[in-house]
C-alpha cells in the first residue's frame, strides 16, 4: 500500500507544480515578457494549458467573477494539498 500512496502523492505534487508553472507562464505572457509567437514558448504554454485546463474549468464556472483576477489555480492547489494530507492520514491509519 505504501507504493500506491507514493504514486498518488507524487502525481498530485507534479500536478500542483504544473498549476504553478501554468499560472506563472500566463502572467509572463500577459505582461509581455514571453512571446507566444516563439514556437518553443507556445509549445510549453500549450502543454501546460492542456494539462491544467480540464481541472480549472469547473472551478472557474463556480467562482464569482472577480474582474481580471483568476484565483482558480489557488483554489485547486488548496484542494489538492487537502487531498494529499487526507490521503496521508488515511494511509497512516492503515
Amino acid at each position: 500500500m505504501g507504493a500506491v500512496f507514493w504514486l498518488v502523492d507524487t502525481v498530485l505534487t507534479l500536478f500542483i507544480w504544473a498549476l504553478i508553472i501554468s499560472a506563472i507562464m500566463s502572467w509572463l505572457v500577459a505582461f509581455g515578457v514571453l512571446n507566444m509567437h516563439n514556437r518553443i514558448v507556445y509549445m510549453v504554454g500549450d502543454f501546460f494549458h492542456r494539462i491544467t485546463e480540464p481541472a480549472l474549468a469547473p472551478i472557474r464556472r463556480i467562482l464569482p467573477n472577480l474582474g481580471g483576477v483568476d484565483i482558480s489555480p489557488v483554489v485547486l492547489i488548496l484542494l489538492l494539498v487537502f487531498a494529499r494530507r487526507l490521503l496521508g492520514e488515511f494511509f497512516v491509519a492503515m
